[in-house]
């Protein structure tokens, strides 16, 4: 078992001859070079594409559990994600359809871990519906799910003004410098330092105001920008409006569902029309972790909010932020970028 161990060692580190290795071996059955056969009678077809395969799925996890972590935790998913594929090579339509996959993935998990008042609004938006046909709709006395869905279309359409940069914001996160990256999670320490020096809220989900809404969804926008954390960029702002800090983040994360949708299915129909080359295997596998490590990742994001500990994300942003900045610098004096692609 052991030696069976060493043999699949050798078959991902090298691309060996498997067959001429074993040549003079009585218990080598097969000597063609794509087939093999182990001392311990471990047969293996097609090793080539099997290491491509396994190779494949333990990076779709690895980037499965940055992007659970950092979607919800406030230190940017998209800039982490971004310095992942700078570093591995990984990087174009290719990996921004596999983003958009995770993206779905941990909308799962805000399904789940909200499931509550994700129904309540379902259920209000169709009351909603039948007051407009009914010419019985207003907007005066809301009720919290009512509110809620109003103030998140609101925040929604504060996107519109960021629609004509998603290009260039797309093409930071894809280009061979990581300048720009280093920079957002600056600013992303930034605001999660003022915002932890910010007077306690008394807003709750019923007196969200217009104008909250409207400044959650500005500081959404900027957070297009990989490097800037969404959910670290929309509960400050909620923060900065005089929310509480439960209702900053349950509002936060409620209103990435329609955003991060919309993203994604853009996201997939660009790569799709450029016909790239995906790896649905890795994606169901990248989906299923980001959805499951999303999940674990908000009942921590519950209990940072309990104990006012956002501070730690606004240190760890600021080491990270200088970090990528040193790297971009040498980068630059090197003349090529630094990688640990094979």
């Amino acid at each position: 078992m052991f030696q069976t161990i060493i043999d699949l060692y050798d078959v991902f580190r090298t691309d060996v001859d498997i067959g001429e290795e074993f040549e003079d071996d009585d218990t080598a059955v097969d000597t063609d070079p794509a087939h093999y056969l182990s001392r311990d009678g471990f047969y293996l077809r097609q090793t080539t594409k099997f290491r491509r395969t396994a190779m494949g799925i333990i990076n779709a996890i690895f980037q499965a559990i940055i992007q659970g972590l950092t979607e919800f935790l406030p230190v940017s998913s998209s800039g982490h994600l971004s310095l992942y594929q700078h570093f591995t090579g990984n990087s174009g339509e290719g990996a921004l359809f596999f983003s958009a996959i995770l993206h779905l993935g941990t909308l799962v998990a805000v399904f789940v871990a909200f499931r509550k008042t994700i129904w309540d609004m379902i259920k209000e938006l169709g009351v909603m519906i039948k007051d407009i046909f009914t010419g019985k709709f207003t907007l005066k006395n809301m009720n919290p799910p009512r509110r809620m869905i109003v103030m998140i279309i609101v925040s929604c359409f504060c996107l519109v003004p960021f629609l004509p940069f998603k290009g260039w914001f797309e093409g930071i996160a894809e280009d061979s410098s990581i300048f720009a990256e280093g920079l957002c999670f600056l600013y992303t320490s930034a605001i999660l330092f003022m915002s932890d020096r910010c007077v306690k809220g008394k807003k709750t989900q019923g007196d969200i105001a217009y104008k909250d809404a409207i400044t959650v969804g500005l500081f959404q926008g900027v957070a297009l920008l990989p490097g800037v954390s969404r959910s670290g960029s929309t509960i400050s702002a909620g923060l900065f409006s005089g929310m509480t800090r439960e209702t900053s983040v349950k509002y936060s994360f409620i209103l990435g569902i329609p955003v991060i949708l919309m993203s994604c299915l853009l996201e997939v129909k660009d790569a799709v029309s450029t016909r790239a080359d995906i790896d649905w295997v890795s994606c169901a596998v990248g989906f299923v972790v980001a959805a499951f490590v999303g999940l674990c990742a908000i009942k921590l994001v519950n209990w940072l909010v309990k104990t006012d500990k956002f501070k730690v994300f606004a240190y760890y942003t600021l080491v990270l932020g200088v970090i990528v900045l040193v790297i971009s610098f040498i980068e630059m004096c090197m003349g090529h970028p630094i990688s640990f692609a094979k």
